[in-house]
């Protein structure tokens, strides 16, 4: 039996169909649900437009040349084709573009309006978020995870105590540096409801490809509750087990980097976890927030995570990380 070849034209359509689903999806700036990426995404394609209309005359041009008009040609007609063909015409697309693009930084930048200021800190390999307490108290501590409400404007502070990284959500925005000594602004406003990806777009060492997070919109009313029960303490140990993965959790030491509201564990080099199990991923959106993910998490830290700062606990005995992991998945 002879292999299948594509033919050439069925080749084309299907490397077109496949370049064209790489533009959809949850970490696509071709697939907008913010104003930000839909204006970057208008941007795209009239520069799109914009050189495929010069590539398409440059071609024409040369191939009238060199196949339709092989005879001699007039000196003068050859340089208006050059000055009118190869600069002007090409000057003006690419100045109106240029214009255009210009057009849009005001209103991508303009604090005007802005209803909320979330500070974001980019730390090696994870990501610290500060929400404003609905009480006016101390600002709410979470990582790894943003939640946004449908259409108001939001301003991210960001921060960098260690090196420089990148803030991109490429469904909402465009990206922001994180810069060591400097406070950067990225303004958003989402327009459509869902779960979106972000990355650091920045490389920032060895884990740098692990540096990612969710970005989740909704409802105005459904986010105000979020972020009050956000403001919370954690919930006592629900369950026998998750008793006992509390006092593991204090005895071996993880409260002098993490802290949970509610508890005696206050540290602040690690992400906070007071309400840890309620987050879609864990160490950054590596693995799914499961219990056994946990477990593999706590015991293999350094496998999961090329050179993480939290020291892996495989140490300790399978039921003990069993009982830890419990009690963080109940953390809700």
């Amino acid at each position: 039996m002879k292999p299948t070849v594509l033919a050439p034209r069925s080749g084309l359509l299907l490397a077109t169909a496949m370049l064209l689903a790489g533009c959809d999806g949850p970490q696509s700036a071709l697939a907008p649900a913010g104003d930000g990426a839909e204006r970057i995404a208008n941007l795209f394609w009239w520069m799109l437009g914009g050189s495929a209309v010069i590539w398409t005359l440059v071609l024409g041009l040369a191939a009238y040349v060199t196949r339709f008009s092989r005879g001699k040609h007039s000196l003068v007609a050859s340089r208006w084709l050059i000055i009118g063909g190869g600069v002007v015409f090409p000057t003006v697309v690419l100045s109106a573009l240029l214009i255009y693009g210009l057009m849009l930084i005001p209103a991508l930048r303009t604090p005007e309006d802005v209803g909320m200021r979330v500070e974001v800190s980019g730390e090696q390999w994870w990501w610290r978020v500060h929400y404003p307490s609905p009480d006016g108290g101390d600002p709410i501590e979470l990582a790894n995870e943003v939640r946004l409400p449908l259409g108001e404007r939001v301003a991210f502070d960001l921060l960098s105590p260690d090196v420089i990284h990148s803030f991109w959500v490429p469904s909402l925005a465009g990206k922001v540096d994180m810069i060591p000594g400097r406070t950067t602004e990225l303004i958003v406003q989402p327009t459509q409801l869902g779960t979106f990806r972000g990355a650091c777009a920045e490389y920032c060492g060895t884990a740098h490809a692990l540096m990612n997070f969710q970005v989740v919109v909704m409802e105005p009313a459904a986010f105000d509750r979020w972020l009050a029960h956000q403001a919370e303490p954690a919930q006592p140990p629900r369950s026998e087990i998750a008793q006992r993965g509390l006092e593991s959790f204090l005895a071996n030491g993880c409260g002098a980097c993490h802290a949970i509201r509610g508890t005696e564990a206050d540290g602040r080099l690690g992400p906070d976890l007071t309400h840890v199990g309620s987050r879609l991923g864990l160490g950054a959106d590596v693995l799914p927030n499961t219990t056994e993910a946990f477990v593999r998490w706590i015991g293999h830290t350094d496998r999961v995570k090329p050179d993480v700062r939290m020291p892996a606990y495989g140490m300790l005995p399978d039921d003990e990380l069993a009982a830890l992991a419990t009690y963080l998945s109940e953390l809700e």
